[in-house]
């Protein structure tokens, strides 16, 4: 698979997925969905990567899902998918990254959302720079927060803290992510790249059989606790606001604030 918005390679037992459309703040249209889950796959097939580092080149993490997505008609897909398929894109995505074999880490600045804070959750690690700022503006587009990021957020900051984040848009900060729980660490953007390096030497000194069965196991009891398989039919509920007239003037508004 050749990829186009995304940068994939890996060097001894280091990974790397990197976004690569920092003109538009990395934002997850449908074929970088797409490459996202190839290069999930692609990485798992190298048995010697033990850790993947996950970011976006530029000035932002990611701005989330790409926002030209809710000005077309409700029935347009994207890469050669119909709705329905471009709609379940970002689960599996989702799905995909957090599937890997390999620890994933992820490094977060700028800006974290929407669909980025969801590709954030679906990493086992997350580090952040303390100016980078987080919001879910899904509900203000007149769509459902999809993609699986509803029990990727209850199951690291827990269901009343997702209810406010996800039902309200408010924008929060580094501070707030780490002492929710969403984040591992939280360093001065200066010193963003030294703690990655700490983080994943750290963790490539460790055994891949030990770091895996770890990995494994924590997600096996967070599945049965709160667990991402029951959201395969998210994708209907995002089909079904983009054809909802209130949830489509709601996203008209969100988009005419915007560009004021």
């Amino acid at each position: 698979m050749d990829f186009a918005t995304i940068e994939v390679g890996h060097s001894g037992q280091r990974g790397s997925i990197t976004l690569n459309r920092p003109d538009k703040l990395n934002p997850l249209g449908t074929d970088t969905l797409l490459e996202l889950i190839g290069a999930a796959h692609r990485l798992d097939a190298v048995p010697e990567v033990k850790v993947v580092v996950v970011s976006g080149r530029g000035r932002a993490f990611s701005a989330g899902a790409d926002l030209a997505g809710f000005s077309g008609a409700p029935g347009q897909g994207g890469a050669g998918l119909d709705s329905r398929q471009a709609a379940d894109a970002g689960r599996r995505m989702a799905d995909a990254i957090e599937a890997m074999r390999a620890v994933t880490v992820a490094r977060l600045h700028g800006h974290c959302i929407g669909g980025g804070l969801v590709l954030a959750a679906a990493c086992d690690l997350r580090v952040a720079a303390a100016d980078t700022r987080f919001s879910i503006p899904e509900v203000d587009l007149g769509i459902p927060l999809a993609w699986g990021g509803i029990p990727r957020l209850i199951r690291e900051i827990g269901p009343a803290l997702t209810k406010e984040l996800v039902m309200t848009c408010r924008p929060f900060d580094a501070t707030e992510a780490k002492a929710a729980g969403f984040l591992n660490r939280v360093v001065e953007p200066s010193g963003l790249d030294a703690a990655i390096e700490e983080l994943v030497a750290q963790l490539e000194s460790k055994s891949a059989l030990t770091l895996e069965a770890t990995k494994r196991h924590v997600n096996a009891v967070t599945d049965g606790m709160v667990g991402a398989a029951r959201t395969w039919n998210d994708a209907d509920s995002l089909v079904s606001a983009l054809h909802d007239p209130e949830s489509r003037s709601s996203a008209a508004a969100y988009l005419r604030r915007r560009r004021g």
